[in-house]
């Protein structure tokens, strides 16, 4: 029988789907963590990203365990041994406020390690709707939008009536009361009459990376 007590990393879904393997931190004892990272630094052939690496969970590591990760704690990620080939597309990432950079910033960084350009617009909400307005020209020039909003995540549908490009939705769970860490955010863009836009689970900015990787994959492929 195989030991499942330790985490065995998938070398081979890079081959199967176009994108390695991401290794989530949060609920992993950091002994098993640990001896994971340390048997993938003997594979520098094969970079890492690392989600869900808490700040206080990074500090608990060695030091000789901590220092190959290149960390960036408001993503709560890490990526080991760089970035994988540059690929083309750009994708632009717009938050409703910056309570939802870390969304966003986790889609980003995501992006970044996966080979990808990436702009970032902070802070563009529908209650100042102007701000979104004056960049609206430069988000048109992306290949893909990403949307991280919280409360009403009103700003989705607006984008989605604006833009021909894919747009995926992720909603956060920024917000008072009602918001219910996320669940109105997320029942709004489900429930948004904006044709044909993506949504992501609340919070998930790595998943809404990889829904813009699968979709720049495909437009590569074509003829």
């Amino acid at each position: 029988m195989i030991p499942t007590e330790h985490t065995r990393y998938d070398f081979a879904r890079a081959q199967r789907i176009g994108m390695p393997e991401a290794v989530l931190c949060e609920g992993k004892d950091n002994t098993v963590l640990a001896k994971l990272i340390k048997e993938l630094c003997e594979r520098p052939d094969h970079p890492v990203l690392f989600t869900r690496l808490e700040n206080d969970q990074y500090l608990q590591l060695s030091d000789q365990v901590r220092t190959p990760l290149d960390y960036e704690p408001l993503s709560r990620t890490a990526i080991l041994h760089g970035s994988l080939a540059k690929q083309p597309g750009r994708i632009a990432l717009l938050t409703a406020g910056t309570a939802d950079l870390s969304v966003a910033k986790e889609a980003q960084r995501t992006l970044n390690f996966m080979g990808y350009s990436t702009s970032l617009f902070a802070d563009l909400g529908v209650a100042g709707l102007w701000r979104l307005m004056e960049n609206i020209e430069v988000i048109r020039q992306h290949d893909v939008v990403i949307v991280a909003a919280g409360m009403d995540a009103a700003l989705l549908p607006v984008v989605g009536g604006l833009l021909a490009q894919p747009v995926i939705g992720v909603p956060t769970s920024i917000g008072y009361g009602v918001s219910s860490g996320g669940h109105s955010a997320l029942h709004s863009m489900l429930a948004s009459c904006a044709q044909g836009m993506v949504v992501m689970n609340i919070d998930n900015g790595f998943g809404a990376a990889c829904a813009a990787v699968r979709m720049l994959s495909l437009l590569r492929s074509l003829p």
